[in-house]
């Protein structure tokens, strides 16, 4: 899945293993700046997530939330990385790709509802 954004173009893969997911999302220069991990409990029903972030990097709110919705609505463990790096990024833009990830990140959620 795509969306560009005034900076440049995000981009959301995945890959199913077994009954998990591990997911992508970066843009710009491409990297790993977090990691998180989203696990659904089923005994009290309820998702949580845990995120190790590189040094220097904020990509630690997105891949946080991301795991942990994702897992709730899944019901399964769900892996996923950020990477996202515009050069001299303003305040503006960054809101602006902050927005366009989680739009990315509810279409592939609505993705998975379908099928």
């Amino acid at each position: 899945m795509r969306k560009q954004t005034s900076r440049g173009e995000l981009v959301l893969e995945h890959r199913i293993i077994g009954e998990d997911l591990v997911i992508t999302l970066t843009g710009g220069n491409a990297h790993v700046g977090a990691v998180a991990v989203g696990y659904y409990d089923r005994i009290p029903g309820h998702a949580s997530s845990s995120v190790i972030t590189l040094p220097s990097h904020r990509d630690d709110a997105i891949a946080l939330d991301a795991a942990r919705t994702i897992s709730s609505v899944t019901h399964s463990t769900t892996v996923f990385t950020t990477g996202i790096h515009f050069e001299n990024i303003t305040n503006e833009e960054i809101e602006e790709v902050l927005s366009a990830s989680k739009e990315l990140i509810d279409e592939f959620i609505g993705s998975l509802k379908e099928n």
